[in-house]
C-alpha cells in the first residue's frame, strides 16, 4: 500500500511539475493572448510570418504605414478599414472588415504584431484603445 501510494503521489507531482500554469507561460511569452488573437483573427491575411500577401494584403513585419502611427494602427485593428495605403511603397486597395475584437483583443493582437517578425516594439495600453473605440 505504501509503495501504490508513494506511485500515486510521484505521478501527481510529475504530472503538476510538467505542465506550466498559465501564469508561468504568459511570463515566458508575455504575447501569447496577441498571438492567439492574431492566429484566429489575422493569419489568414496577414500570414504566419506577418509579411501579408504582395498586392492584396498588407504586411505588418517591417510595415512603415502600421509603425508610422501606433493610433491609425489601433484603429484598424478595432474597426477594420479600407480604400488604398501604400506600404512600403506597395499600393494595397482592399477592405480590412472589423472582426469583432474586445478592447483586450486589440490591446493584446497589437502588443504582439508590434514585438513580433523584427518589429521595433511598443507597447500599446487598455487606455490608448478605448480612446481609439470612443
Amino acid at each position: 500500500m505504501k509503495i501504490l501510494s508513494s506511485f500515486i503521489l510521484l505521478s501527481i507531482f510529475f504530472a503538476c511539475g510538467s505542465n506550466p500554469s498559465s501564469d508561468e507561460a504568459q511570463a515566458s511569452n508575455p504575447y501569447s493572448a496577441g498571438e492567439e488573437v492574431y492566429e484566429n483573427n489575422c493569419i489568414a491575411c496577414h500570414q504566419k510570418n506577418g509579411e501579408g500577401v504582395v498586392e492584396a494584403f498588407p504586411p505588418l513585419a517591417g510595415s512603415d504605414y502600421l509603425l508610422a502611427d501606433k493610433n491609425r494602427a489601433i484603429g484598424i485593428a478595432a474597426n477594420g478599414m479600407s480604400g488604398e495605403i501604400t506600404v512600403n511603397d506597395v499600393k494595397y486597395n482592399s477592405v480590412m472588415a472589423s472582426q469583432g475584437l474586445t478592447k483586450e483583443e486589440v490591446r493584446d493582437v497589437m502588443n504582439y504584431i508590434l514585438n513580433s517578425w523584427g518589429n521595433d516594439g511598443g507597447e500599446v495600453t487598455l487606455k490608448e484603445v478605448e480612446a481609439v473605440m470612443k
